[in-house]
């Protein structure tokens, strides 16, 4: 497996480079894909099917120039703190294990390695539901995936110190949902290494994941071809650079 070594950049151009390692995969062009990234600036990014005025309070998210990204995975909107959080990205084949082929499971196996790293730092660390990492009970980490031609694109993220104050301004989490979870409010729900009084840096973090999701599959260091970076200049264009492919629903 390939392994793209960290690339900090903006939303668009993050969610176009992960649309284009998936394409090229589906053609044959590249092999099965791990990478870490980091958004700078801080962003959002919302599910496929979301409502961006229900979900993603736009008024704060301009005032504290936040930009918002609409991804092709389903799932929620997601903050990304440039300073705290680290997105992992796996594009694979369906016929890579036989976990694969089932959605919880496949969830599991691909998101196996932080529960691994938050382990390997001390914390009492699993899953929970279909698609969360809780450490000490609360949310560290979520993911999403998307499938196309029996390929898989799972992406999520690594809290390892984002500003939760931040986080709760820009997206409006209904209180239905926090009931749901059994909280009264955002800080009772999630939580980060920092919090949780581990301090990284983003580099020791960055190492941290490389090394667990290196422990899990085979990887061998490698880069983005021309093909994927000309597909993502296109996809920018088109999709994730495009207000009316961000704003809809």
């Amino acid at each position: 497996m390939r392994f793209i070594p960290l690339i900090v950049a903006r939303p668009e151009v993050q969610m176009a480079i992960d649309e284009a390692i998936m394409q090229a995969r589906i053609e044959g062009r590249v092999p099965d894909t791990v990478r870490l990234y980091a958004f700078s600036p801080s962003s959002v990014t919302m599910g496929r099917f979301q409502s961006i005025v229900h979900d993603v309070n736009l008024e704060e998210a301009k005032k504290l120039g936040i930009p918002v990204v609409r991804r092709i995975t389903g799932g929620g909107s997601v903050f990304h703190d440039e300073f705290g959080e680290i997105t992992y990205s796996v594009v694979i084949g369906e016929d890579f294990h036989p976990a694969l082929k089932n959605v919880e499971s496949s969830y599991r196996y691909l998101a196996g390695p932080l529960v691994d790293a938050l382990k390997e730092l001390g914390l009492e660390a699993g899953f929970s539901g279909l698609n969360d990492i809780i450490a000490r009970g609360k949310k560290i980490s979520g993911s999403a995936q998307t499938r196309r031609k029996g390929v898989i694109l799972q992406h999520g993220t690594f809290m390892y110190s984002t500003r939760v104050d931040i986080l709760g301004r820009v997206l409006r989490v209904s209180g239905e949902k926090l009931r749901d979870k059994g909280v009264s409010g955002i800080w009772e729900r999630v939580t980060t290494l920092e919090r949780e009084g581990i301090k990284l840096s983003r580099r020791e973090a960055y190492e941290l994941l490389k090394q667990s999701f290196s422990n899990a599959f085979p990887l061998e260091e490698g880069e983005l071809t021309d093909y994927e970076l000309k597909l993502a200049e296109k996809l920018i264009e088109e999709r994730y650079g495009n207000p009316r492919w961000n704003e809809m629903r």
